[in-house]
């Protein structure tokens, strides 16, 4: 599916991480891994280290710093925030909507909307769509877009399959109505039938959690997890990728009427660096124009490996330059979406620690 929004940018991005940091050699005896075997996958996967939240930390609790941030900052104003979308697959409760938690953390004004999004790893362009279109009603002038999981505590440390990638993160956006002319393509695909290809299997209503639920198992790797656990099918992924993503951007970019040679960078979703380096050899673009860095500083963060990436690799150049990005973001669900937009002049893009 095409979409196109006209006259909307993004003002502002700010990237919160955990100061929390622990590296891959830190975590090799958990793994039924030889040592030899675990430095040639951290090679190979381009591990490194990832951040983590300590214990009881939740995702209100990173937005919330990352807005009072802004804040303190003179770079937001409360009264000026018209929604809150916030897209995460950790929410602090079942009910109600964390967006709403956080409204009221913060006292922001009655007068306004939250909203709450389930999705991970293309959550981060579904949720510049919600705030797209919520940026064409009159009334609503600034939308706050965040973007968050700490889904580092539904992984097993003994599955070496996903323990060493998975990272925890929240990005806060700022988007506004724009005075310019500007056009931003994208598009979105799903497929409900491979709904299994990336599940945590038990903890919802369809499998309640329960002591049988949390039993750890061995899986034909000798990756050690429970049911209450995060389970990605690597092979499964790789190939979706692969097979999947190549023509969306290339759909894309036609949409545009441009070339991969006048997009300056695309900023895609970090599985791990293996999937990013095979998929900009297939899309034929320049590694340097397809940075896959994140895994190997703070870690796979769902959807907000892409804005952490923003932040990371381009940091003050958006407040000085212009510009144009192809971001995409592919997984759970199965998703996968895009967008081709120009990022410029904005009030801040930074990194802080929680």
């Amino acid at each position: 599916m095409n979409l196109i929004f006209r006259n909307k940018k993004i003002s502002g991005l700010l990237t919160v991480l955990p100061k929390n940091e622990i590296k891959f050699e830190d975590e090799m005896d958990n793994y039924n891994f030889t040592v030899a075997q675990s430095l040639k996958l951290k090679k190979i996967m381009g591990y490194g280290s990832h951040r983590i939240v300590e214990s009881g930390v939740t995702i209100s609790d990173l937005c919330v710093y990352g807005l009072n941030y802004l804040f303190d900052q003179k770079l937001l104003k409360k009264e000026d925030i018209d929604a809150i979308v916030l897209v995460t697959q950790s929410p602090d409760y079942i009910l109600p909507p964390t967006s709403n938690v956080i409204q009221g953390k913060l006292g922001l004004k009655k007068d306004m909307i939250c909203l709450d999004i389930n999705q991970g790893c293309a959550g981060y362009e579904i949720g510049l769509f919600q705030s797209f279109m919520l940026l064409d009603q009159p009334d609503i002038n600034k939308v706050v877009l965040l973007n968050a999981d700490v889904l580092s505590q539904k992984v097993s440390k003994r599955d070496r399959s996903n323990n060493p990638l998975i990272g925890d993160a929240a990005s806060v956006t700022i988007l506004e109505k724009s005075e310019t002319d500007l056009t931003i393509y994208a598009n979105i695909k799903m497929d409900g039938t491979a709904f299994d290809t990336v599940i945590i299997p038990a903890g919802g209503f369809k499998t309640p959690s329960s002591p049988a639920t949390a039993e750890m198992t061995e899986d034909a790797e000798g990756n050690f997890r429970s049911l209450d656990q995060l389970c990605a099918n690597g092979d499964k992924i790789f190939n979706f990728v692969q097979r999947e993503v190549p023509p969306m951007i290339e759909s894309l970019l036609e949409k545009a009427g441009i070339t991969k040679d006048d997009v300056d960078y695309f900023m895609f979703h970090q599985p791990n660096k293996f999937t990013l380096t095979k998929l900009a050899d297939k899309l034929q673009v320049p590694h340097e124009k397809v940075p896959s860095n994140i895994l190997e500083f703070f870690g796979n963060s769902n959807g907000v490996s892409v804005p952490t990436s923003i932040s990371f690799n381009l940091g003050d150049r958006l407040t000085k330059e212009s510009l144009l990005i192809c971001l995409a973001g592919f997984g759970v669900g199965l998703t996968w979406a895009s967008l081709l937009l120009r990022m410029e002049y904005l009030s801040f893009n930074e990194i802080i620690y929680f």
